[in-house]
């Protein structure tokens, strides 16, 4: 991933213009490019703020088709932010449509899977599962023992969901 003060500042004044055809044409020659710092940030926030339906579903195939691993840190700052419900289970599920391994982000999981609501603690849930077989045996107890002494786990909506998830983390 590159640094490109020039490419963030242009991309930060397209986005801001609020032109929904000049937004979607930017992030999709965004795909094209080697990605740079700042532009998932960018990308992230704007997903956040936009309510074109257009737009909001470019940002979300930017985000599933990320193939560059070094992107992985940047994706898993902006799940840490505080935002919307909706950005962070589009976030957490663009982490398994990307295809990239996330294990060594598995407590961040965890944590997004107990304080997230349903549809983001499933998608949560998604990308534990893809990337517990990386896990070592004693990283997924470590897992499974933070899960179990949440309180929030075991509310009505994700006692099942926390049951399965546990169990994902069991399986050798």
């Amino acid at each position: 991933m590159i640094k490109s003060e020039k490419k963030i500042k242009e991309l930060a004044i397209v986005l801001g213009k609020r032109n929904a055809i000049q937004a979607v044409q930017a992030i999709r020659k965004l795909r094209e490019e080697e990605s740079f710092e700042g532009a998932i940030s960018l990308l992230a926030e704007s997903f956040e703020s936009w309510t074109d339906k257009s737009v909001r579903k470019t940002i979300e195939d930017f985000f599933n088709d990320l193939k560059d691993p070094s992107a992985r840190p940047e994706v898993i700052a902006e799940i840490r932010k505080p935002l919307s419900q909706a950005t962070i289970s589009m976030l957490a599920a663009s982490c398994w449509q990307s295809g990239l391994d996330y294990s060594d982000y598995a407590e961040d999981m965890v944590n997004t899977f107990l304080s997230g609501d349903y549809p983001t603690s499933i998608e949560c849930m998604t990308v534990l599962g893809e990337s517990a077989a990386s896990c070592s045996r004693e990283r997924k107890d470590e897992l499974i023992a933070v899960i179990r002494e949440s309180v929030v786990a075991w509310t009505n909506e994700k006692r099942s969901l926390t049951q399965e998830l546990i169990s994902i983390l069991e399986e050798e």
